[in-house]
Parts: structure tokens; sequence; C-alpha cells
């Protein structure tokens, strides 16, 4: 991947205010195909039209990455939500692992995986984390 080097680095950073859209509280992976599902529903019915079949692949792609992410190494209830700017998308998820900021894999074999925040990165036009209330809220900031 391209980002590797450049544009990964999770800074500690606040996202910019949105208008909700979709949020799911989730508590196992086994969720995430029924989220993809209403991402998709919502999104093609959404009557501002503004979301291309494109745009969408890549909010799926990148809220599957996310929300797997904070399930297999977040611990406790899960929360994602998509929301809307005038020029963006914002996917923001947050986890209980309040402490530990996401951090891409180095160095690892790709056949392993753990390359899902180097996809997100290059994805996003922003992207970063915060700890709030004893959680971690992991942003991504896409493009419209």
């Amino acid at each position: 991947m391209t980002g590797q080097a450049a544009g990964t680095t999770w800074r500690s950073a606040y996202p910019p205010p949105v208008e909700p859209l979709l949020a799911w509280e989730l508590t196992v992976v086994a969720e995430l195909p029924d989220v993809r599902a209403d991402v998709r529903r919502e999104l093609t019915a959404d009557a501002r039209g503004s979301a291309t079949p494109d745009l969408i692949d890549r909010l799926v792609l990148a809220l599957d990455e996310m929300a797997s992410n904070a399930l297999r190494h977040g611990g406790g209830a899960v929360r994602a939500a998509i929301g809307s700017t005038a020029t963006a998308y914002l996917i923001e998820v947050s986890d209980q692992a309040a402490q530990t900021p996401p951090t891409p894999a180095v160095g690892r074999d790709p056949s392993f995986g753990g390359l899902g925040l180097y996809l997100i990165a290059e994805l996003a036009d922003e992207h970063g984390w915060y700890s709030w209330d004893g959680h971690k809220h992991v942003w991504a900031l896409l493009p419209r």
C-alpha cells in the first residue's frame, strides 16, 4: 500500500461536528453483515443522493474495518456511527480501550492481516482518535 509511510499516523484529534445519520451498538463481529446492509440501504435511499455507489463501497469498507478492530481488540461495548458534513461522511467507532491508540501493523507479512488502519488512512481525507468518558473514539472523514 502506498500510504504505509505517509498519512497513516493516527493522531489524537477531535473530528468535525456532523449531522448524525446512522448508529449501531455492537457486541460481536457477526453483527457486521447487518451493519453493511444498513449502510447500503440507507445511503442508497438518501434523498440528497450524494452517496455514489463507489462512495458507499468505501464507507462500508472503512466502517467494517474500524468496527471489526474495535470488536476484536477494544473490549466491551462498541458503538459505530456515520454522520454527515457538507463535504464528507464521518465514520466514528468507540470501544472501551480508552488508553490504547489505534496502532497500524509494522513489519507484518500482509497475509497475516492487520493492515486495515492503513487502508482507512488511504480512504480518508482525515482520521484520528480521542479518549472521552472511558472510551476510545476512532474516526475517519471520507470525502463525498
